[in-house]
């Protein structure tokens, strides 16, 4: 017969190869760290930790060396020989592309990039962490630049600390390419334009427009043109000639048409529980090979479902 989980779940019979593996289906959403504490309550935390570091725990046949990854109740965990199981990245990130040097992913809406005060696990870097961690070798990766929170689309991630500085450069330098798209409410009477604004963030971190000579204002450039007119709403490609933090929001929000679902900036709107603003291009020169790269990433479906209502 299957042997049994604690919660009284069967789990396939093991295999010649896994017979010394042992397998268990998840009872209760957790982390990983605290369902290896409840299927394992005689081994000790040194153990624990051990067992993740060498690879021998598998969530749903991955290797995951990172306790503190959020496993669901229908994940199966097995626990076996040091292994080299298939290595992938969580769902919540969309590969695009990597190589020795970079890798490039899609991020979701409503995930932060990097921790914060308040959320410290659920963040792009920490999924890409646990996804390079457990190849082998092991990879640290390096933070190039950020999304907002709410924001979906491309980020680059950096392998070494040489790729890192030669990235940062390039966005410091203003060569690369970032191109997005966003839904924004009401009709934009011009079908393209310069947004050049100066631009200010307070100790709260709130960005707004600078009143006049303000100190701390930065200039902020973004260029528009219209892709589509919808019944209430406009269909914008945008690049930015700087990179400000929501400066893409604040200046949209300053020309009367704020992007679809961005309450932070007076939208009215919200159709899709999401703020309508996603990175689909990125564009650089590639740290190793030296020749100029570009990544790309459809707007999201639902993203026409805001356009197109009435």
């Amino acid at each position: 017969m299957p042997a049994a989980s604690p919660q009284g779940e069967p789990c396939d019979a093991p295999t010649r190869a896994a017979r010394r593996a042992t397998c268990y289906t998840a009872g209760m959403p957790s982390t990983l760290a605290d369902r290896l504490r409840m299927l394992f309550p005689d081994a000790s935390g040194v153990s624990r930790k051990d067992w993740l570091a060498r690879g021998r725990v598998t969530v749903n046949g991955a290797v995951v060396r990172d306790g503190r990854a959020e496993v669901a109740a229908a994940d199966r965990i097995r626990l076996g020989a040091e292994t080299v199981a298939r290595v992938t990245l969580p769902r919540a990130l969309r590969p695009i592309h990597e190589d020795d040097h970079i890798l490039v992913v899609e991020k979701p809406a409503d995930l932060l990039t990097i921790a914060t005060e308040t959320e410290q696990d659920r963040t792009a870097y920490r999924m890409v962490y646990g996804y390079l961690a457990s190849k082998r070798p092991p990879v640290r990766p390096l933070i190039v630049h950020r999304l907002d929170r709410q924001t979906s689309g491309l980020l680059v991630f950096a392998k070494s600390v040489a790729v890192k500085r030669d990235l940062q450069q390039q966005f410091a330098a203003r060569t690369v390419t970032r191109e997005y798209v966003a839904v924004v409410e009401g009709g934009v009477a011009r079908d393209a334009g310069t947004l050049e604004d100066r631009i200010v963030q307070s100790s709260a971190l709130r960005v707004r427009r600078a009143r006049g000579p303000e100190e701390g204002a930065r200039v902020a450039v973004t260029r528009y043109r219209v892709r589509d007119r919808g019944p209430n709403t406009t269909l914008l490609d945008l690049t930015l000639g700087t990179g400000r933090r929501h400066q893409i929001r604040v200046q949209l929000a300053a020309l009367g048409h704020p992007v679809v679902g961005d309450r932070t900036y007076h939208a009215k709107t919200d159709p899709i529980r999401r703020l309508c603003l996603h990175a689909t291009a990125l564009g650089f020169t590639h740290p190793g090979t030296r020749k100029p790269v570009r990544y790309e990433s459809p707007a999201p479906p639902a993203f026409a479902k805001a356009h197109r209502r009435r």
